[in-house]
């Protein structure tokens, strides 16, 4: 499950988030930014929120933005005629906004998930039913499980009790109409999700397996190969879209 790293708040706004985050989402509190790279490197992390705080507080944001571009980073905390300063400074960083304490609260969880990483690759992958010919509604609330748990070794059971079906019965229905079957999909979808985390050059490809649950990154790589044809050194440029045209082209069905 993705999760969202927290810095600086306390328990108010850790709550007020939490009520307004899907549950799919979990928040993980974290010292500072060091603390926040290292839950990077151990968790599906889906955005950075930060309290705004001391002169220097955004001095750091910039090598983290350059390393991690693809997760956004929000910054919050109370509006003061002093701290225009610190809230320019962590404006020009590069965060995707500010949240004003004792304002955004009651909206501060669906901002951020409105902008998090996964949201982001749900976009970017709009037309991917309407490309994998997924017309049933059972086909695609089956893709939407299988995009959102990327992070995590989704079987087919697991997608057919998500959408209160039997497995026998979705794996039947959801390679109707010419659609790939519901394994290759679900693979497909953790490689699109492996291609956008290595469009951070914070990542390599063991951390990016590790971070998906593949058994090895040799795992990753014969995955890779069988659905897009790539290499795990190639997908971050390819990224998502690049990974699905190539699955659509000839290896929506298994050779074996």
């Amino acid at each position: 499950m993705p999760v969202l790293a927290l810095v600086g708040a306390n328990p108010g706004w850790r709550a007020a988030l939490r009520r307004g985050l899907p549950g799919s989402i979990g928040i993980r509190s974290c010292r500072d930014l060091d603390a926040v790279v290292a839950l990077l490197r151990r968790e599906l992390v889906d955005a950075v929120l930060v309290r705004v705080r001391g002169a220097d507080w955004a001095a750091p944001l910039p090598a983290l933005r350059d390393r991690f571009p693809r997760i956004p980073v929000f910054g919050f905390g109370p509006l003061r005629a002093d701290d225009a300063r610190q809230f320019a400074d962590v404006l020009s960083a590069g965060v995707e906004g500010l949240l004003v304490e004792g304002v955004d609260e009651p909206v501060a969880g669906e901002l951020v998930a409105a902008r998090a990483a996964s949201r982001q690759r749900e976009r970017e992958l709009a037309d991917a039913p309407r490309l994998l010919r997924l017309v049933e509604d059972v086909q695609r609330r089956a893709w939407g499980v299988a995009l959102a748990g990327a992070g995590r070794r989704l079987t087919t059971s697991d997608v057919a009790r998500a959408v209160g079906t039997s497995r026998e019965h979705l794996s039947r229905e959801f390679g109707a109409g010419g659609a790939p079957n519901l394994k290759r999909v679900i693979d497909l979808t953790r490689i699109t999700c492996a291609a956008d985390l290595l469009r951070n050059p914070g990542y390599d490809v063991r951390t990016c397996a590790a971070l998906l649950r593949f058994a090895s990154p040799g795992h990753l790589s014969g995955t890779a190969r069988r659905i897009a044809g790539a290499l795990p050194s190639t997908l971050g440029r390819m990224g998502p879209r690049g990974v699905l045209a190539r699955f659509l082209r000839g290896r929506m069905r298994s050779r074996i």
